[in-house]
């Protein structure tokens, strides 16, 4: 009997790329084609909610191709959050996910299928360089290794989510009920076999890129959050150490002004000095203590990942988290 032929599912979520998610699709068939015919492509879109003409070229493109398959969210629920919910409707052998703006180069999916085939269920690109400007570089490496040394969880450095999942690793992260996923924290938590396959990253062709400070910091935030215990625990350390400190000089004080009465003035300066710092020290700790539990809260509320507008050449209904169905 003859085998199967497997299918590559290729994931990419789209956001504002209608200057080149035709490049796009173009590169990765070339790919199949070309480099791998004895795999069937299955090239899903996620779209998160486009404000351009980027859902109208993906319904375009997939009335001439079958093979590519698109969901359309009803609003935009972040980059995280909307290509994890990707991943999980992939009906491949395997998913690899690949950025629209064309800087996880296709040309690699070849490298991450043979590494498949040798048997590692995890195949994860690391990007090697990359054109970016001095604060940024410095700001990504501070933050890696700052992960790296308080995660409970290996974590990989310039991993920008360039990934190739075996589909009984979908089949895992569909049955995690999590509903503020980080899914570069997820997949090392699994602990799978994993293969590591370097590239350099090139410039962006369209567009610019959609990420600002503010959501690098908001993912810095999220990954520690989920993946450390250290910050609450610094703040226990903290509470002992300014224990200590405080009693030791209130002690010191007492002393003095027991012995030279008259001489030794306190004066106010080192209690405003005091009250700020430690004041300051204990709306820090507030505000993590409230990260944790606003992740908490999320999980708690129950909501959906994603709230679908539109799906386009699927015969399969969404496959969401919880179930392995």
């Amino acid at each position: 009997m003859e085998d199967r032929k497997k299918t590559i599912t290729v994931m990419t979520p789209a956001y504002n790329e209608e200057e080149g998610i035709r490049e796009c699709v173009v590169a990765v068939r070339e790919v199949f084609e070309k480099q791998l015919p004895e795999y069937n492509l299955e090239h899903l879109f996620i779209d998160n909610c486009s404000t351009d003409r980027t859902v109208e070229i993906l319904r375009e493109m997939a009335k001439e191709d079958s093979r590519i398959k698109v969901i359309v969210n009803s609003r935009n629920f972040g980059p995280n959050t909307s290509g994890y919910y990707g991943l999980l409707q992939m009906s491949g052998d395997a998913v690899i996910q690949v950025l629209a703006d064309l800087q996880t180069p296709p040309d690699r999916i070849i490298d991450f299928v043979r590494k498949w085939e040798e048997g590692y269920p995890l195949v994860i690109g690391v990007r090697r360089s990359m054109e970016e400007g001095f604060l940024m570089q410095r700001s990504r490496q501070l933050f890696y290794k700052l992960i790296r040394t308080i995660s409970d969880v290996e974590q990989v450095r310039n991993f920008c989510g360039f990934s190739l999942f075996d589909r009984k690793m979908i089949d895992i992260l569909r049955g995690i009920d999590d509903h503020s996923p980080y899914f570069k924290g997820i997949m090392m938590e699994i602990g799978y076999d994993r293969a590591f396959i370097e590239y350099d990253q090139p410039l962006r062709k369209h567009g610019k890129s959609r990420h600002s400070i503010s959501d690098l910091v908001n993912l810095a935030i999220f990954s520690m959050s989920g993946y450390s215990n250290f910050p609450i625990r610094l703040m226990t350390i903290y509470g002992f150490f300014t224990f200590v400190v405080s009693f030791l000089v209130s002690m010191v004080y007492l002393v003095l002004k027991l012995i030279y009465w008259d001489q030794f003035s306190i004066g106010i300066a080192p209690i405003t000095v005091g009250v700020f710092f430690f004041g300051s020290i204990q709306i820090l700790c507030m505000g993590i203590v409230g990260e944790y539990l606003n992740r908490a809260f999320d999980h708690a509320r129950r909501r959906p990942l994603i709230l679908e507008k539109e799906r386009i050449n699927f015969d399969t209904p969404a496959k969401l988290p919880g179930s392995k169905k």
